[in-house]
């Protein structure tokens, strides 16, 4: 007889290894609309709208429920300490927190105000996420990331949650992933608010970089003492032969999808791509914005 079933193999890790040391972090993580639910609870958001839009969901469904964290989240967080992890990382709901005339969502900021004092107790770090892709509804029918404007509310909401969260996070990332808010909702619509257009994404991206860099003053004035920066997905980018176009055609996607978003953060300028792009494509880009976007790292 014989199993096909392999072998178990036991993954060991070095004893020199920096996996092993008291300053490495592990943790898990979610986002606000993913698994909250609660849609009565807060404003609607791009997503509630989305999701509604004909063929936008391939099932239909919607997150108004989702993993009902708004009524369990006290199981949650027993589930996530039972992991015995350092860390858990999290992003607030802009539409709970924030009601459609900007004023303070009282209710909603306790929400959160619980999930911290309980991690907080675990001794389990809070990463905070302040903007998970959830624009609220009344903002995207202001324009949206469209809108050089919404850089501006971006700052006036993070000023709030900076206020009223203060001593009770470790680390703040200002966005996640802007690549997918501008690129994917803005340019090929297959992420909320679902517009298509070449000459939307950059623009939209621009806008959110700004946001950073506005919400990371906020931060650097307001939470000096948390970690604060932003959370950007980048893909390796190969050539698939030594044929010049071939390389040439990945430099330029490389620029597209990872430098766009990086070099403004770290050298204070955009890739070569942008002088190379319609005009009708590039964003509008005012005189100090990209020394407010890299001045937040540096």
């Amino acid at each position: 007889m014989y199993s096909l079933k392999p072998p178990v193999k036991r993954i060991i890790i070095p004893e020199n290894s920096r996996l092993c040391s008291s300053e490495f972090i592990y943790g898990v993580g979610t986002s606000a609309y993913q698994i909250e639910g609660g849609a009565e609870s807060r404003e609607p958001n791009i997503w509630d709208t989305f999701c509604k839009k004909p063929g936008a969901i391939a099932d239909q469904t919607n997150a108004d429920i989702s993993c009902n964290h708004d009524k369990l989240w006290q199981q949650d967080i027993e589930l996530i300490n039972a992991l015995n992890v350092d860390a858990y990382r999290f992003s607030i709901a802009w539409s709970k927190v924030i009601n459609a005339d900007g004023t303070l969502n009282q209710k909603g900021i306790g929400f959160y105000h619980k999930i911290l004092d309980r991690l907080n107790e675990y001794g389990i770090k809070s990463f905070v996420t302040l903007y998970h892709w959830d624009l609220p509804q009344n903002l995207e029918d202001k324009g949206g990331w469209l809108n050089r404007d919404m850089a501006f509310y971006f700052s006036d909401y993070v000023q709030h949650i900076a206020n009223s969260f203060k001593g009770k996070v470790y680390s703040y990332a200002t966005l996640n992933e802007p690549y997918c808010s501008a690129h994917l909702g803005y340019e090929t619509g297959i992420h909320a608010p679902g517009l298509i257009g070449k000459q939307y994404g950059k623009k939209a991206g621009h806008h959110l970089l700004l946001a950073h860099g506005l919400g990371m003053q906020v931060l650097q004035n307001t939470s000096p003492e948390s970690k604060n920066g932003i959370v950007v997905n980048v893909t390796p980018m190969y050539a698939a032969t030594n044929n010049i176009e071939d390389i040439k055609a990945t430099e330029i996607a490389d620029q597209e999808f990872n430098h766009w978003y990086i070099k403004p953060l770290i050298d204070g300028k955009y890739p070569d791509l942008l002088q190379n792009m319609d005009e009708q494509d590039r964003p509008v880009i005012h005189e100090n914005d990209l020394k407010i976007i890299s001045t937040a790292i540096n």
